[in-house]
């Protein structure tokens, strides 16, 4: 590391896990006798610790919104700018290559900065280039000023993970991590709903100007709550810079985020473009985890990926988001492009799977000390499975309140995941390796996030291929019931219309292929929420490799 920190304060310090946990094996934070180094136990937050949960959660809040907010504002964008839509879409790719780079990095900027200080800049710096963002008037000034709100959002999921990681013992983490999950389950979820509401009424400036009054009040907030604690206070020597890991990682990063949001309009691979940004990412990612191992001091300490329950964690809350992101996109997706919902009206489709999870997370939070925590992640994946088999249901002529429910069973399967991954990915992680560990977390979660977004949006378009050449079969007239079908649609116009036969028939054939299109993408739906399933049902060994404890933060019960 390029600072020495100090895990205890003087004075009447306690032993950090009181079951003497230690689980993981990341021998390199163990003193003489094998325990995890003490925490500093004497110091408690001058603010009420829950107070101060609630203040940085807001502003996690934020900017997770503002990863889904503004996807259903293109149209109206590209508009106002006189673009094109696929140009449009570079005020997301921007946002995204900004934040994830800066993601795995923050921690960096924390011990360079301070963390509380440079939390402050993040919120500040957001709410500013969110301002500007609203006032733009060329499509390249938005653009610049996205890819600003990328880099300084970037550094707010990982501080708030950390901050509440030092505010609360062990045994209140669960509790804690409900409020976080808020932000991060809830709000990509609200996303398009608000942001199709705005711009339906309003107009897509606000997508950005909402912001503001919330980065004043939130950044007021956390100047006034929030305090370093002394271990981050006490950190001495000198910063050194690891100029390479962050290129690499800038590199690795920034090409996979352009990939993966680019890629679907490319054609993929086929695009000598995606191709080239492939390489690129192989080959950034590679060098950079090589050059972190090896280098004496990283910019991102990956020893934290010792400790087996963090490792662990970090797996299942990349599994977590492909499903959580990849299955919101479709459910909106499917109702907007199949059955013809508006933007405001697909979003309230996800809305009362968000107020499920809202109501249900303290409820699972309130549970875990009386049942391992690994096996509430058990029934969650099982859950969620059996959620995602539920959309065999799913047909041409579906109704609104069915819809609505089967998105709601998969919210609820939700609720059993985020907080017990991340309470358990926590557990036994040194006090010295949170910043790192928070954000190399965030990291595995927003990158399998977009992973999850473009390889549900490749496979519809793939499996709607596939069940097309597979019902084509069908649709001749040596198929007896192709020629019935086509004969009562043709009787239908002529009888309703008043067309010729010969025109009748040219109209029967269109809504016949209108008819065939739509029950392949159906079916190529079923297909992609079937995958989705098996692959849940493929998680649920992970979480049995887990340390065999209780939200308390014991040892194995």
């Amino acid at each position: 590391m390029s600072t020495t920190t100090h895990d205890d304060a003087a004075g009447g310090n306690r032993k950090g896990n009181p079951n003497g946990n230690s689980h993981g094996g990341n021998g390199g934070g163990r003193n003489g006798n094998g325990a995890n180094p003490p925490r500093d136990q004497t110091w408690r937050p001058a603010a009420n610790p829950w107070l101060i949960a609630v203040v940085v959660t807001l502003a996690a809040f934020m900017e997770v919104l503002d990863t889904t907010i503004v996807n259903v504002a293109l149209p109206h964008i590209a508009g106002t700018m006189s673009a094109s839509y696929d140009e449009a879409t570079w005020t997301l790719t921007s946002y995204l290559v900004a934040n994830g780079i800066v993601l795995p990095i923050s921690a960096f900027f924390g011990r360079v900065l301070g963390r509380k200080r440079y939390f402050v800049i993040c919120i500040i710096a957001f709410t500013i280039c969110s301002f500007l963002c609203g006032i733009a008037t060329d499509l390249w000034q938005l653009i610049l000023f996205r890819l600003l709100q990328g880099f300084f959002g970037g550094g707010l999921q990982p501080n708030q993970q950390s901050i509440i990681l030092d505010t609360f013992p062990p045994e209140q983490r669960g509790r804690a991590f409900s409020i976080s999950a808020v932000a991060i389950v809830v709000a990509p979820v609200l996303g398009p709903t608000l942001g199709g509401w705005i711009t339906d009424n309003f107009t897509w400036r606000w997508v950005f100007l909402l912001n503001v009054p919330v980065g004043i009040l939130t950044s007021i907030a956390v100047i006034h709550f929030v305090e370093d604690p002394p271990w981050e206070r006490k950190r001495t020597g000198k910063i050194s810079i690891d100029y390479i890991g962050m290129g690499l990682i800038a590199i690795g990063l920034g090409c996979l985020q352009v990939m993966l949001d680019r890629g679907e309009d490319d054609d993929w691979f086929g695009s000598k473009v995606i191709c080239t940004f492939a390489a690129l990412a192989v080959a950034g990612i590679g060098g950079a985890i090589v050059w972190l191992l090896y280098t004496k001091k990283p910019v991102v300490d990956l020893r934290c990926m010792k400790d087996r329950n963090f490792a662990l964690g970090c797996a299942s809350i990349a599994a977590f988001a492909v499903i959580l992101y990849g299955s919101a996109v479709l459910v909106p997706q499917l109702a907007q492009q199949q059955l013809g919902y508006t933007a405001t009206l697909a979003g309230l489709v996800l809305s009362p799977g968000a107020v499920l999870i809202t109501l249900e997370i303290p409820l699972i939070s309130r549970l875990m000390p009386y049942v391992q925590t690994r096996s509430l992640l058990s029934v969650g994946f099982l859950l969620m499975a059996l959620a995602l088999a539920y959309a065999h249901t799913l047909t041409p002529d579906i109704d609104y309140d069915t819809l609505v429910k089967m998105r709601s069973a998969q919210s609820m399967a939700i609720g059993f995941l985020f907080v017990p991954i991340t309470t358990l990915a926590y557990l036994t992680v040194p006090q010295r390796l949170h910043n790192d560990a928070s954000a190399i977390f965030t990291m595995c979660r927003n990158v399998a996030g977009s992973i999850g977004i473009s390889l549900s949006t490749a496979l519809i378009r793939e499996r709607t291929q596939a069940r097309m050449a597979h019902l084509v079969e069908h649709m001749t007239p040596l198929s007896q019931n192709f020629s019935d079908a086509m004969q009562r649609n043709a009787r239908a116009v002529m009888d309703f219309v008043g067309q010729p036969l010969p025109q009748a028939m040219q109209t029967a054939t269109g809504r016949l292929y209108q008819t065939f299109v739509s029950q392949a993408t159906i079916l190529a739906y079923v297909d992609v929420f079937a995958m989705l399933s098996i692959f849940c049902i493929l998680c649920i060994p992970l979480t049995f490799f887990f340390s065999p404890a209780k939200a308390s933060g014991g040892g194995a019960h």
